[in-house]
């Protein structure tokens, strides 16, 4: 199956640090692929490059048939095709639950009142929150608000969904809630691309597990590598219980 989600050699720097090194990987459509490694390895860089908030300096990269690095890349067609959500859930403290889901609807997709109301409920109930639709953020737990992040992302209709340590904030119970909703994602067939330090979760659920190390992808595999790592490095970072 050829790939939703492809890079290819691609290299970033901020200023003298040089990110991410050749980075190269993949995703088919419906592949759940989780990055790992330790704290500045480039993970979340190589994330924000594939949404584009981050221009790379060299190499490719093509996601639903757009090439990301080109200068003339239409950002707007990108970002209805890619949902990201991130540790932080950006969520507006004076709009309900269901107002921050119909923001973009209403701007970016131009939609009417009732037909964003209707999505934002639809995407309210795979998260598991349609009875929160009229609360404010401040009203909900820190597991929930990473829910209703997920469906604001969601209800753009993405065909790629990026999540960049969307549980590392929250405690064992709310980061249980998260991954279910996840879990139900990946079992509907979205193809996922995630950050994460939830070892287990990899293990599980991911199709391919790729281990960066000093801005290079330096192991890849599916779940047993996590119970056998073939490199070093991947040994030691396992072993730090991370």
């Amino acid at each position: 199956m050829s790939p939703i989600v492809n890079l290819n050699e691609v290299h970033k720097s901020f200023g003298s640090n040089h990110v991410l090194r050749g980075v190269s990987f993949s995703a088919a459509k419906g592949e759940m692929v989780a990055l790992i490694g330790a704290s500045g390895s480039g993970k979340s860089t190589a994330l924000r490059c594939i949404d584009r908030l981050e221009a790379i300096d060299s190499g490719t990269i093509e996601v639903c048939g757009l090439r990301v690095d080109s200068p003339t890349v239409d950002l707007h067609q990108l970002r209805q095709e890619v949902g990201i959500v991130f540790q932080s859930y950006n969520l507006f403290p004076h709009l309900t639950v269901e107002e921050n889901i119909q923001l973009a609807l209403r701007h970016v997709k131009k939609l009417g009142k009732d037909e964003s109301r209707q999505i934002a409920l639809t995407v309210l109930g795979q998260v598991g929150l349609k009875e929160k639709a009229g609360a404010y953020p401040e009203q909900l737990s820190g597991g929930q608000q990473q829910r209703v992040a997920i469906a604001r992302s969601l209800a753009m209709s993405p065909k790629v969904m990026l999540f960049d340590e969307v549980t590392s904030a929250l405690d064992p119970q709310l980061t249980g809630e998260v991954l279910r909703v996840m879990e139900d994602l990946s079992s509907q067939g979205m193809t996922m691309i995630l950050v994460t330090h939830e070892m287990a979760f990899a293990r599980r659920l991911a199709n391919r597990i790729i281990y960066m190390h000093q801005g290079k992808v330096w192991e890849t595999g599916d779940g047993s590598m996590i119970d056998s790592p073939q490199t070093p490095e991947l040994q030691a970072f396992l072993n730090n219980g991370l």
